[in-house]
This record gives structure tokens, C-alpha cells and sequence, in this order.
């Protein structure tokens, strides 16, 4: 079924009509520099659970607790925090992403994760949690109902997980309390990171932007970024020149390339890709060891003790491999088909692609998953 699959999603990647250039807006090829997410952590306490929280090995939880009810006034004897049982609570690491602009009162997605032995976060309540920067400073507070898409459950011996227990989100989670000031309009100038970096790609966003606004303001830096140096027009004003950018069509080449994915045996193949003159013999090796246990009864007058032994059987076959020739300019559809009458399966197709690559004779960019 995964050949059948798979060699159908690379007949339709291929068959399909190869559009060497397309047009595509510069939002989509670039970010802003200076105008980014920000990653948050904290440190914090999910209670309620259900008898599925740390156990009492996990001290960092224990001292959690005790130094969270001193701050309500609660302070416990030596001889019960020893004793403390902890196991509806759970001590997570809290992590966010701090959007750009994002304004004090506004709320994020907090994912929530065990960094203890709990066995699941399922109906826990995670309890006020600062949001720390890079920086040490605290930029959003995170509190409420966790919702981890699955379960687990154990009884008589028999175990049933679904998805990851001991993991969990809480949807607008956090409530941004400190924001990040990014001055746009007050700027002279503002650099275009490309997202995929490319010569060719800096160089035709700079004319672009230089053609439409019929003067030189864009420059590339190399072939990652694109300086913009902002009109008089603009002053002050540097959002919608931003915005005005954004929306500017650059003719964009596809870049052939072979994605390999081992883990699931996926090969996705684009259209465009072509293969110099080569000839392909692929046989397949099959080790197979089975072992088979007999049982060695001593001769009755031999005093010795019935002992059961192993016998290994090794077997080696190997497949007859066919040399195929491809001329020059060939296509990979043309490749993939040969292989398909061939019985190549998506692994043998893997190994292929790995050996016409190493033989310089594959025009594209190989990328393993």
C-alpha cells in the first residue's frame, strides 16, 4: 500500500505541467528585519489532576509548593514537607511565542509541558505563571485550563494512551503584560531578509521595488537581504511604504528539487527536474537468520541433564538487478516509470536517487527529511 501510495504522489508531482517562473507577492519571499516573534519560558505548577501529577521523588516539585503557599501565608514543618504527597500537582515548563506589535492586554497560545514523572496533564489547571524574555524581564502571565487532545488510563494491568498526555496547550493562555516597542515609521531605512537567500531573488526584488517607485531606494546588500532607504514621501510614514512593498509581484524560478523522507518513505519529486545520460542496476540483498530450539535429552546411562539449544539458520538471497540506460535531458518521469516496470519500491527509490546524485548526474537539489 505505501508503494502504491507513494508512487502515485510522484506521478502526480511530476505529470504535472513544470512552470519554471511564477509570480509571487514580496510578503511571501521576505520578513521586516527587527520585526519578529519572541520566544517566552517560564516556570510553573499544573494542579488538579487526578492522582497523575510527580511523585513525591521529584523534590523540585515539593519545593515548588512550598515556597508557593509561603507566599500565601502557609508555612509548612520540616516533617510534613518531607511526607508531602505531590501527586495531583505537576511542575511544566511554560513556553510561548510573543508576536511582533503585540500590545499590553493582549492575549497568546501557551503550550504547557511535565518536566517531572507525571503521567498526564489531563484536567489540570495551570497557576498564575510569569513569561520571561531573553532578557530576564517578565513579558506576559500565563493561567488556566489545560487541553491536551488525548489521554491516559491504566487499570488491571492494561494501559490506553492516546496522543501525548503530558503535553498541552492553553489557547490565549498568557495576557501580554509588557510589549515589545518596534519604532517603524520613525526609520530612514529598513533591511528585507529574503527567507530562502538568493542572489538572483535580492537583485529582482531590488529592481522591482526600484521600478515601481521610479527611483533608486532599494539596494541588495547580498543575497540574503535587501536594504530599503525610505522616500521623502515616507517619512514618517514608513507602514505603508512597508505595506505598498508587500504587495509588489517578483517573477520567482522554481528550484528543482528531490525531498527524501526515510522515516516514512515518501519521495516527492518536482516537476522540473531533469537527469544526464546514466545506466541504473539495483538488485536487492536479503539477509534472513532464523532460529529454532530443540531440546537435547542425555543418553539414560549418561547421568547428564535434559538442556534445550539453539539452532541458527542463515540465509542470503539476492535479486538479479537490471541495468537501465537514460539519455540526456531524460526527465524523472521518465525515471519513475522505468523503475515501476522495473518493481522498484520507494526505499530502492531513496538509495537511486542518493547514487545519481553522487554520480553528478542528477540536476537538482537533493534535501533528506
Amino acid at each position: 500500500m505505501l508503494k502504491k501510495t507513494v508512487l502515485t504522489i510522484l506521478m502526480v508531482a511530476i505529470l504535472m505541467p513544470s512552470a519554471l517562473a511564477f509570480e509571487v507577492k514580496i510578503r511571501d519571499l521576505t520578513d521586516v528585519v527587527g520585526v519578529r516573534y519572541n520566544q517566552l519560558v517560564g516556570y510553573g505548577l499544573v494542579v488538579g489532576l487526578a492522582g497523575t501529577g510527580d511523585s513525591s521523588s521529584a523534590s523540585f516539585t515539593i519545593q515548588s509548593i512550598v515556597n508557593a503557599l509561603k507566599r500565601f501565608g502557609i508555612t509548612l514543618p520540616a516533617s510534613a514537607t518531607q511526607n508531602l504527597q505531590v501527586k495531583n500537582i505537576a511542575a511544566v515548563m511554560v513556553t510561548a511565542n510573543l508576536p511582533p506589535f503585540a500590545k499590553q492586554g493582549d492575549t497568546i497560545d501557551v503550550t504547557v509541558s511535565s518536566i517531572g514523572d507525571a503521567k498526564s496533564l489531563q484536567g489540570g489547571t495551570l497557576i498564575m505563571t510569569p513569561l520571561l524574555g531573553p532578557d530576564g524581564k517578565v513579558y506576559a502571565v500565563a493561567q488556566g485550563p489545560i487541553s491536551i487532545g488525548g489521554y491516559n488510563a491504566s487499570g488491571g494491568g492494561t494501559k490506553v494512551r492516546k496522543n501525548h498526555p503530558t503535553v498541552g496547550r492553553i489557547p490565549n493562555g498568557a495576557i501580554v503584560e509588557n510589549q515589545v516597542n518596534v519604532d517603524i515609521n520613525s526609520k530612514d531605512s529598513f533591511v528585507l531578509a529574503l527567507k530562502s537567500p538568493s542572489f538572483i531573488m535580492a537583485e529582482r526584488i531590488a529592481k522591482t521595488i526600484n521600478s515601481f517607485y521610479r527611483k533608486q531606494i532599494a539596494f541588495p546588500m547580498d543575497g540574503g537581504s535587501v536594504k530599503v532607504i525610505v522616500p521623502p514621501l515616507y517619512k514618517g510614514n514608513v507602514v505603508e511604504l512597508i505595506s505598498q512593498i508587500d504587495q509588489l509581484s517578483v517573477n520567482k524560478e522554481s528550484v528543482p528539487v528531490v525531498v527524501l523522507d526515510e522515516k516514512t518513505g515518501t519521495v516527492v519529486v518536482g516537476g522540473d527536474v531533469t537527469i544526464e545520460p546514466i545506466s541504473i542496476s539495483h538488485g536487492n540483498l536479503t539477509v534472513t537468520i532464523t532460529s529454532t530450539k530443540e531440546v537435547s535429552q542425555p543418553n539414560p546411562l549418561a547421568k547428564g541433564k535434559t538442556t534445550t539449544i539453539t539452532n541458527k539458520k542463515i540465509t542470503v538471497s539476492e535479486g538479479k538487478g537490471k541495468f537501465i540506460t537514460f539519455p540526456k535531458g531524460a526527465t524523472v518521469a521518465e525515471l519513475i516509470q522505468a523503475l515501476n516496470k522495473a518493481g522498484a519500491t520507494p526505499r530502492d527509490m531513496m538509495a537511486i536517487f542518493q547514487a545519481i546524485k553522487a554520480a553528478g548526474a542528477l540536476n537538482a537539489k537533493l534535501e533528506m527529511m
